[in-house]
């Protein structure tokens, strides 16, 4: 048996409390629950519309065989009704605020006796407490009660968990599994230092403990100063009461074991306390006159389950049980309330030079993702840890938050990007770093995932980059937590189902389709609920699959789908231009079903989008089944739902829908989730990675989210698509900008991946930046200003750019409308290099806005479309194809006319002309083909040649990028 040392919180004296190893009792030997005839079952649950009782079942002797003194009884009375009464008011206090509140007590305990369930239930019902039973049988083994305690543990609607067990099973690794919050008796380990602590604002005090302590104060109104002595003391409930009855001032005094020293202990007593001291025989001689006297049995009989005095302190103990289970139920009430950040930052030491991007996160320990996560007020069950550093956070935290006002919205868009690069995503990072490290303001960054085909092809990563990362980059760079190969496996069971809908059509009768796709069962038949859909979607009425008639059953088993008018395709998160045009169906077991079709890139999978705009799961859900997959020969759209498939892709999509918690070089907090890139979708991390990180920082804090590409692309979609989805609106835009991009929009040469610098990028040359400024980043902040947001330019500094041409552009900027304009040094100098940002957009939001969409809703395809092209690319029309234009009038009579537009065109210009930088005029835009992504909700043309899978480059990222097979660390990232 092991033993440790508590110091006192009450005194100067070091408790000692035993603890039991498995299989043992608390305070003696071994020994385990005996069999028993009686049970038949292994588990039965009793439920009841009271209480239930308190921590073991306890009777009170009568002054050792003599009636309770009626003074002595008439101290039980009140004080239970001193603690019912008190009860009651909390409770009805708690659900007047909390209507749908209802304390609920459960009780494990061994064998079947209904006796400890009686006193509960009459103490319970005095205060409309629920109680809940499990029995387990008497030969139970520690894994049987340890499954029953996690599974209460688990349940949010127990509050209070009493574990009316015998001591050998009350064993460490029982205590152990019960959670502290709910230990309504105070038996756990953590609850008994709390109480020996001093510490009861979690923890409990115990209830035979509250009882005796009662008793004592309802005996002498002046209880400080008096002796009290403890007999049979030695156990935790010992210690409890010693520290309960020093803090309120007596002297509490362990018996001797010497007899004759027992006596003088007795006669010198102001009370004296026997704690199952059952063959303790003190005779009535001992104790002095108006001594109080209590003793506690571990044992009760049935018949004496009346108010009598043999049962008093039981019913008391059940009193205070029942009240612990009520400050349990509020405190998990307050818990549910906004907690006020204590972000622990994690300190920066630069270097210079600036080591490699993966050197610099390797050499910062990231926080454990659970301490994190309780510094921004999660609550543990809203986290699901995947490993050390990122975890899932659910959407319950939705629900909980849902009266917490919104922090401020902060949108990060750039200027018409460069193969020299602009660092939004450096900027996102470096500024959440300067709001939360540097000005003590709750932030939060909301990121896309990365595709692995820009991480190995040309890109490289996207965790930021210098002293302004995400971390640990390797995690957010590779897999993260499997989102994008959720997102491939959903989407390529569809592609499945489509080719394999199609062959079975071809080869098979309606008769034999019908009793494929509805067989008999067991003797019955009967539809999915997915097929009882399709039927109503069909106009079909009926629920028997023997009363469709033969047109019903045809029109049910045949999709008729045109091969030659299906697309959707499938999809591979790796950059492969092999793949673009493929043909499917040669094997001969296929019997013919030959037919051309293509991958995308994983991202560009209209289920990325459905992820990044999704609000719920339900909705997700709906989104899903409304996506359409093509054509039948009939002219009529196929979805998902028709092919039977939106269910299971619910299924596999039903942990990406959380956002990924991680984290910066600084310890700011940061969403990673969805990841569909600008120029073939809309561009932009998740509505719900936006909306939960709002509801985190508060009225007064931050969220800074991430916009793909320039402002032209990533932030015309997050207006017109995300703002429209998610009802949410920014309060400022920062519009990320580098000299070295300027110079190139201002004429400069062009440049190639891996060759030297022009020295025109590393030199100074104040015209090309002027022409720069004047002309795109003059456009682009013009596009902000059309959605009546404020802007302020972050110039992203590099170490070749001088002091005339940081101080240029900022001049210009303003010139050109925005509210401000500054340096920013984040890479080198980590979030104390963007302290100028901070508070420029600080300043920025509470600036007066006018936030607008850039076209009605309602008004023609077409008309939005043009739109676009003239107010934020600059066209002077659009010339659509016929094939386009088909493609137009086909969705306006499926009734999507009224859906926005995501236009997928080149990002490296304002033009459909990649090479034509700066801002171009006198263009007429070529709209190449129009689609639509019905479940996302938007129609996306297609502009000039656009390709939705790139291809690799001549020498790919993949070149530098290794594993050591000792160290298990990964080199070449960036």
């Amino acid at each position: 048996m092991k033993s440790s040392v508590i110091r006192s919180a009450c005194g100067n004296a070091a408790l000692r409390i035993q603890h039991a190893r498995h299989g043992s009792r608390v305070s003696g030997t071994p020994q385990r629950c005996q069999p028993t005839a009686a049970t038949h079952s292994r588990l039965v649950v009793r439920a009841a519309s009271a209480t239930a009782n308190s921590g073991t079942n306890a009777k009170l002797a009568d002054y050792f065989g003599k009636r309770l003194p009626k003074r002595d009884a008439g101290d039980f009375d009140q004080s239970l009704k001193d603690v019912i009464h008190s009860t009651k008011e909390a409770i009805v206090g708690l659900q007047r605020k909390n209507p749908s509140v209802q304390p609920l007590l459960a009780i494990i305990q061994v064998g079947e006796d209904d006796s400890l369930l009686e006193i509960n239930k009459k103490i319970a019902g005095k205060v409309s407490l629920n109680v809940t039973q499990t029995c387990l049988a008497k030969d139970c083994s520690e894994d049987e009660i340890v499954e029953e305690v996690l599974k209460l543990n688990q349940d949010p609607g127990v509050h209070g968990i009493y574990l009316h067990l015998p001591p050998a099973s009350l064993t460490d690794r029982v205590l152990d599994a019960l959670k502290p919050e709910k230990d309504v008796d105070g038996i756990t380990y953590l609850n008994m230092g709390r109480l020996v602590q001093g510490d009861l604002n979690k923890g409990f005090v115990p209830p035979l403990a509250g009882a005796v302590m009662d008793l004592l104060q309802k005996h002498d109104s002046s209880v400080e100063g008096r002796t009290v002595l403890l007999v049979g003391a030695d156990g935790p409930l010992g210690v409890a009461l010693q520290c309960l009855l020093e803090r309120n001032g007596m002297a509490a005094l362990k018996s001797h074991s010497n007899f004759k020293n027992l006596q003088r202990q007795v006669m010198e007593a102001d009370a004296v306390v026997l704690l199952g001291a059952e063959d303790l025989d003190i005779p009535p001689t001992w104790i002095r006159p108006g001594a109080a006297v209590i003793r506690w049995e571990p044992s009760l009989d049935s018949d004496d389950l009346g108010m009598s005095s043999k049962s008093g302190l039981a019913y008391l103990m059940a009193a205070h049980r029942v009240q612990n289970v009520v400050h349990s139920s509020s405190r998990r009430i307050q818990e549910q309330q906004y907690r006020p950040w204590r972000l622990r930052n994690l300190k920066l030491q630069p270097l210079t030079p600036v080591p490699s991007d993966i050197e610099i996160s390797r050499a910062q320990t990231p926080k454990a993702v659970e301490e994190l996560a309780e510094e921004i007020g999660l609550l543990p069950e809203e986290l699901e840890p995947y490993g050390r550093s990122k975890a899932k956070v659910r959407l319950s935290l939705l629900e909980r938050l849902q009266t917490q006002p919104d922090g401020k919205y902060v949108l990060v868009a750039g200027i018409t990007p460069t193969p020299l690069g602009e660092g939004k995503s450096t900027v996102t990072i470096g500024l959440v770093q300067a709001l939360s490290a540097h000005l003590k303001l709750n932030s939060f960054a909301c990121l896309r995932q990365p595709s692995q085909g820009p991480t190995f092809g040309v890109k490289g990563g996207a965790a930021g980059g210098g002293y302004a990362q995400v971390i640990p980059m390797e995690e957010f760079n590779l897999h993260l937590t499997g989102d994008i190969h959720a997102i491939t496996a959903a989407n390529n069971l569809v592609a499945a189902a489509i080719d394999a809908r199609m062959l079975h059509e071809a080869t098979q009768s309606d008769k034999a389709l019908y009793s494929r796709l509805v067989p008999s069962v067991n003797g019955a038949r009967g539809f999915s609920p997915i097929q009882v859909a399709r039927l109503r979607r069909l106009g079909i009425n009926k629920s028997d699959p023997a009363s469709l008639t033969p047109q019903e059953v045809s029109s049910f088993v045949r999709l008729d789908l045109d091969p030659n008018k299906i697309t959707w395709q499938r999809v591979v998160d790796t950059n492969d231009r092999f793949l673009r045009k493929i043909t499917v169906g040669q094997a001969s077991t296929e019997k013919g079903q030959i037919r051309e079709t293509g991958f995308d890139i994983a991202v560009a999978s209209e289920i990325m989008a459905i992820l990044a705009l999704t609000d719920s799961p339900e909705d997700m859900k709906q989104r899903l089944a409304r996506m359409v997959v093509g054509t039948s020969r009939s002219g009529r759209p196929v979805t998902a739902a028709d092919l039977g498939v939106s269910g299971a892709l619910a299924v596999l999509m039903k942990d990406a829908i959380k956002p990924t918690l991680m984290q910066t070089l600084e310890g700011s907090p940061v969403f990673v989730h969805a990841g569909p890139f600008a120029n073939i979708a809309h561009g932009n991390s998740s509505v719900l990675a936006d909306k939960l990180a709002l509801k985190l920082v508060g009225r007064d804090g931050f969220v800074v989210t991430e916009a793909g590409f320039g402002a032209d692309i990533g932030m015309e979609k997050f207006f017109n698509i995300k703002c429209r989805t998610s009802g949410l609106k920014p309060d400022v835009v920062v519009l990320v900008a580098t000299v070295r991009a300027l110079k190139m929009h201002g004429g400069g040469p062009e440049v190639s991946a891996g060759a030297p610098l022009p020295r025109e990028y590393i030199e100074e040359n104040l015209s090309l930046v002027k022409d720069g400024c004047l002309s795109n980043l003059r456009k682009q902040i013009g596009i902000a200003r059309l959605f009546g947001v404020p802007v302020v330019v972050a110039l992203n500094v590099f170490k070749t750019d001088t002091q005339s041409e940081i101080a240029l552009v900022c001049e210009l900027a303003k010139d050109c409308g925005a509210s401000d304009a500054v340096p920013c040094h984040h890479w080198a100098q980590g979030g104390r290099g963007s302290v100028e940002l901070a508070r420029a957009a600080k300043a920025a939001t509470s600036r007066p806005n006018n936030i607008q969409f850039l076209y009605d809703i309602e008004i023609p395809i077409v008309e939005k479309i043009r739109t676009i092209a003239q107010k934020v690319y600059g066209a002077v029309d659009i010339e659509l194809s016929s094939e386009a234009m088909d493609k137009i009038n086909y969705y306006d009579q499926q009734g999507y006319g009224s859906l926005p537009i995501c236009m997928a065109k080149t990002h490296l210009s304002l033009s459909h002309m990649p090479a034509k930088k700066g801002a171009p005029t006198g263009f007429i835009l070529p709209i190449r083909d129009v689609r639509a992504s019905i479940g996302a909700g938007f129609i996306y043309p297609l502009v000039g040649t656009m390709s939705t899978m790139p291809g690799l480059p001549t020498r790919p990222c993949f070149y530098d990028i290794d594993l050591d097979p000792l160290t298990e660390e990964i080199t070449g990232l960036f």
